[in-house]
């Protein structure tokens, strides 16, 4: 949500719109050919980046950062303070992907915002790909015999191929960062799919990554693996892009159960990484008609006060 900014008249702080998102078109019936692309298709043999990747990396035992208390206090009294799964609806919320075999055929892609700070296409991304809901239009394709992920921010088909005010294709094999200063999909430069909360994953009983939080008010500044800011805020207490949250070891886990408790095990192993400007809280996960809306609410009764920042680097500012 890079323009999703409104001033608000009490300290001179900008703040980010957060009107309810409406549902994208109900997600697209996989394609039946197995070799054919899918939505929330096989990764084949693809890892979703190197195991020493900041994504894959635990931070159980990372020190707190000394200013955690301020800068949760600051998120809290900016927004909601409460946990959200942003998924869900039956693959109604969420962001979708896809996965294509090789032979995926290219596709054209005009940039009409970011296109200094994007990777030039063609990309492999299927015209009929499905479309996140709401005014971010992310689109995400993964190559799975290349192990190449795009990514595409305001995406429009245009019957030959794509218009998008950004995007950005990755190596999954490697740990390459994006030039400094560069944006991405993501306002933070980062890359959205290794931060989704998939199916696949929590039916298999484990997320071992990062997942992906946006709040409302961030600060003119990021943290490595973030590359890029998108705010006006110079204040320290605001959360900068990159910063990275987990759910505190003395919070108590045990009456929460299926979905929600892995989710929550992989906060507190893994944690979080502020990626965009939106809604405090809110996680982001695939968009999946097989998500249980009944079981991922139990994470909505977890508070902000329940998290603690760690310190992973110190900020880039401008």
């Amino acid at each position: 949500m890079r323009s999703a900014l409104v001033a608000l008249g009490v300290g001179g702080l900008l703040i980010a719109s957060c009107l309810p998102k409406p549902p994208p078109n109900p997600p697209p019936d996989p394609v039946p050919d197995p070799g054919g692309w899918a939505q929330n298709g096989p990764l084949g043999n693809c890892p979703v980046f190197p195991a020493d990747n900041a994504w894959n990396t635990r931070i159980d035992a990372a020190p707190v950062h000394p200013d955690s208390d301020e800068i949760l206090a600051f998120i809290d009294a900016h927004g909601g303070d409460h946990l959200h799964p942003d998924f869900g609806g039956d693959g109604a919320y969420g962001i979708p992907y896809v996965t294509a075999p090789g032979t995926q055929p290219d596709t054209s892609i005009t940039f009409t915002a970011y296109g200094d700070e994007s990777d030039p296409g063609p990309y492999p991304i299927p015209l009929g790909a499905p479309i996140e809901g709401g005014s971010d239009r992310h689109v995400i394709a993964v190559d799975r015999d290349a192990c190449r992920l795009y990514e595409l921010y305001r995406a429009f088909p245009t019957g030959s191929g794509w218009k998008a005010d950004s995007g950005a294709t990755w190596d999954l094999r490697s740990n390459a960062l994006r030039p400094a200063g560069w944006t991405s999909a993501d306002a933070a430069g980062l890359p959205i799919f290794p931060g989704l909360v998939r199916f696949d994953e929590v039916a298999a009983g484990g997320i071992d990554h990062a997942l992906r939080v946006t709040f409302a008010v961030t600060r003119r500044a990021y943290v490595d693996p973030a590359r890029h800011w998108a705010s006006s805020v110079t204040n320290p207490a605001a959360p900068p892009m990159g910063l990275r949250l987990r759910l505190r070891s003395d919070f108590d886990r045990s009456g929460f159960t299926g979905q929600a408790r892995i989710v929550l095990d992989a906060l507190a192993e893994y944690g979080m990484l502020v990626a965009d400007n939106g809604s405090n809280w809110f996680v982001t996960g695939a968009a999946d008609p097989r998500w249980d809306d009944d079981d991922l609410g139990q994470l909505k009764s977890v508070p902000g006060s329940a998290f603690e920042v760690v310190g992973t680097g110190p900020p880039v500012t401008p």
